[in-house]
């Protein structure tokens, strides 16, 4: 009754804060409408909801250990739903996802079928069984079920370090998108707006750990919702005039193959990738001739100088040959590897359109068949990653019975599910206006989005439009987007009014916002909870507990911050990389733990070493960022990938040295029985 009552009261507050989201919603279009400056609505939008989550975490913030740690056992179903949906639309779902499908095509569907068959895995093979359980974190399971000879904090502190690592990796990520969101839309500096962001993620979490967290992803999943749909649908009547996405993408579709078609034959467009050929052609005749050529560059481009200097050119052309100077190869070591990536820029420019509908695009049979390795592999590792996150399975931890924690599962699907057939559709609709109204244009004539995304980052553009071929019009090939940008522009590109943008730029900071706050919560717990509380001091009280989790919280979130300024890499890349790791670590130890009673701690310990060992030496060997070389891959999979490897190699492990070891006692056997009893 009481928990009835309390879900009653749930849905009053929220449908009121709806209503309310709303109303603000038409106040800012009637202030548009009347000439309200559009940066003001910008910083409405990016502060009103900052201020909004803040406020929740004031009013949520507790002490209490349980409410802290799992707000109090308490969350219903389609509540925990919406907060888990909101933990998962991270700043890779909503901002990069719809990207990823306009620049890969059919290929980017892998990341939608990943992720949503993780949550089925986590529903048939996890969620229930930790929820039985009943403690605070997975360290907490783990270090119950592989209890041995070395007591049960020997895998608690390989667990929690493996929650550092896969959630720091993973919030790095959504503290970028954080810093790109407030950066566009307030215009202040990239670094300045990730700390900005960090101030909101800060008051929710320091204040009321997994209570005020869950209460502010709700509300943040409403936002999310709201800002994604607005948009698909409007395009969607803009194109077909039918207002369900999901039912018009497949007229859109047909209307972009033939864009595509028309665009391959165009003489103009070849007349573009031959000029990027030509330019690919010359990079080779650099890279053969080193480094000869590199000395000899440096000489042309000093006299180049010297020869603008000599005969008083103006300051604008002088600065632009002194800024190529300063950016020449220090050493033939450097530009050949700066000469090597324009090469492959130049020839990846060069290629025919992929029709978007072409499953593993490849010039030959046996490059298709590495694209659809590469396709099945990250579907696995999506899959088996997002099984074994912490800070997601921690939220079935909060609900108030097992066959809660199983609807939440089926209410976190559903609210995903929403969301997630909305993003193909975008992608092909703003791919279609791109193409249409953008292809064909003249460079005088060029809109105003275009400035504006150029401009965030100078060094590594967002989007880069260059007249190739001189004829003062846009040709497709002379286009780049990068693909973190796609959703966030999708209201400019579609000329949207404005205050749709800054609804778009609020639902990308909810769902980075959201993530992070659990992401966050889940390294700070794994700092105090299990290694201090658990390991260091045992006797400390609960104030003291939660404390210390307060302020680790706040130091992790500083160091985060400071990596996400750094620009490590695009979205997708850093997600991609966290589920890789959480699969190799965590998912053998989840699963066999529940599943296979002969599992031990010796076990355990071999299976995560394994799994991290050979996830990090794959993606380290094979990654160029990293020092490694594609000519080092196994199998031709990507290094994004690398679970795929880390996860047999720590199954095997666990098995081999758990049978040649003791087995477990018996109370690693009634444990078993108890959390997979009916």
């Amino acid at each position: 009754m009481a928990n009835r009552a309390f879900a009653q009261q749930l849905w009053r507050y929220y449908a009121c804060y709806t209503m309310g989201f709303i109303l603000f919603l038409l106040s800012i279009a009637i202030l548009e409408k009347e000439g309200f400056p559009r940066v003001w609505i910008g910083y409405i939008f990016i502060f009103s909801t900052i201020v909004l989550y803040a406020g929740i975490g004031i009013i949520s913030r507790t002490s209490d250990v349980s409410e802290y740690y799992v707000a109090g056992r308490r969350v219903p179903a389609i509540f925990n739903g919406m907060a888990t949906a909101a933990d998962w639309i991270s700043a890779a779902s909503f901002i990069s996802l719809a990207g990823g499908l306009y620049l890969y095509g059919f290929d980017g569907l892998a990341y939608i079928m990943g992720w949503t068959g993780g949550y089925c895995l986590a529903a048939l093979l996890i969620a229930p069984y930790l929820r039985k359980f009943g403690q605070y974190t997975i360290p907490d399971f783990l270090a119950a079920r592989y209890v041995g000879r070395y007591g049960g904090n020997v895998v608690r502190i390989f667990a929690a370090l493996a929650t550092i690592i896969i959630s720091f990796t993973y919030v790095v990520a959504q503290i970028y998108g954080v810093g790109l969101i407030t950066s566009r839309f307030t215009g202040i500096d990239f670094s300045v707006g990730i700390f900005l962001g960090l101030a909101s993620i800060l008051v929710c979490s320091f204040l009321g750990g997994m209570r005020a967290i869950t209460w502010t992803q709700i509300a943040q999943y409403i936002i999310i919702l709201i800002a994604y749909l607005i948009p698909v649908v409007w395009l969607s009547m803009k194109h077909t005039n039918v207002p369900v996405p999901q039912v018009a993408y497949g007229s859109v579709l047909s209307k972009l193959s033939d864009r595509e078609q028309a665009l391959n034959a165009d003489p103009k467009e070849q007349e573009v990738r031959a000029v990027f050929k030509r330019r690919a052609e010359e990079y080779e005749a650099k890279l053969k001739a080193l480094p000869a050529s590199w000395g000899q560059g440096r000489v042309e481009a000093q006299r180049h100088l010297d020869k603008l200097r000599k005969s008083n050119s103006s300051l604008i052309e002088i600065k632009a040959a002194a800024r190529e100077l300063s950016n020449y190869p220090k050493d033939a070591e450097e530009a050949r590897r700066r000469w090597t990536e324009a090469r492959a820029a130049n020839l990846a420019h060069t290629e025919p359109i992929v029709a978007h509908t072409t499953p593993f695009p490849g010039k030959d049979e046996a490059a298709s068949d590495i694209k659809r390795n590469n396709f099945l592999a990250l579907i696995l590792c999506l899959m088996m990653g997002t099984a074994a996150l912490p800070h997601i399975l921690a939220r079935f931890y909060t609900t108030p019975s097992v066959h809660e924690t199983r609807l939440s599962v089926f209410w976190t699907l559903f609210f995903i599910m929403l969301i997630y057939t909305s993003i193909p559709a975008l992608a092909v609709m703003v791919k279609y206006d791109i193409y249409t109204s953008l292809v064909g244009m003249d460079f005088s004539k060029l809109p105003s989005w275009v400035a504006y995304w150029a401009s965030i980052d100078k060094v590594h553009p967002l989007v880069s439009i260059t007249d190739i071929n001189r004829d003062g019009i846009v040709q497709l090939a002379e286009i780049v987007l990068d693909g973190d940008m796609v959703v966030l522009a999708t209201p400019e590109i579609a000329g949207l009014p404005y205050v749709i943008s800054g609804l778009v730029a609020a639902g990308g900071l909810a769902a980075a916002l959201s993530t992070a706050d659990g992401l966050l919560l889940a390294i700070s717990n794994a700092l105090s909870h299990d290694t201090y509380y658990k390991v260091i001091n045992p006797a400390a009280s609960s104030q003291k507990r939660v404390t210390i989790s307060k302020l680790l919280l706040l130091v992790v979130a500083m160091v985060a911050a400071y990596a996400a300024s750094l620009k490590p890499g695009n979205i997708l890349s850093m997600v991609g990389t966290a589920f890789s790791l959480a699969s190799s670590i965590l998912f053998p130890a989840l699963v066999l733990g529940i599943f296979w009673k002969r599992a031990n701690q010796q076990g355990a310990i071999a299976g995560m070493i394994t799994g991290l060992v050979v996830c990090l030496y794959y993606m380290v060997h094979t990654h160029p960022t990293l020092g490694g070389s594609a000519s080092g891959q196994w199998f031709n999979i990507a290094p994004v990938s690398a679970g795929v490897f880390g996860v047999p190699a720590g199954m095997l492990a666990m098995v081999v040295v758990s049978l040649l070891t003791p087995a477990p006692d018996a109370r690693c056997h009634a444990l078993v029985d108890h959390i997979r009893a009916p």
